[in-house]
């Protein structure tokens, strides 16, 4: 039997451990600077594409905007055409009314 405590390593041992936990330390921390840049590279393309969505959002405004001014243009031309039909329909009844109550002229023998 040995003097040391049960788990302890022993001197030649000691270096192949090490070794190893440096491995597994180097390993974890290429893991976690790949998580890194992953995340980034998420948060950059969250960032773009809220960018993206806000420029949407913005260029939507300013489409209903223009749709609503193009809908008050629409409606003032169609109030103005249906007031020249009253009009024309009005000088035409006129004209009309005119022609008819004009006594036919006699041509000269």
């Amino acid at each position: 039997m040995t003097d040391r405590p049960a788990g302890s390593i022993s001197a030649d041992q000691a270096p192949t451990e090490i070794v190893a936990a440096a491995r597994r330390l180097a390993a974890a921390l290429e893991a976690l600077e790949g998580a890194v840049e992953r995340r980034a590279e998420a948060d950059r393309d969250e960032d773009e594409l809220a960018s993206r969505i806000q420029a949407l959002g913005a260029d939507r405004s300013r489409l209903a905007d223009e749709l609503d001014g193009s809908l008050v243009r629409t409606r003032k031309l169609e109030r103005t055409n249906r007031e020249i039909a009253q009009r024309l329909d009005s000088a035409i009844g006129t004209i009309r009314a005119v022609l008819e109550t004009e006594p036919a002229e006699e041509e000269p023998s």
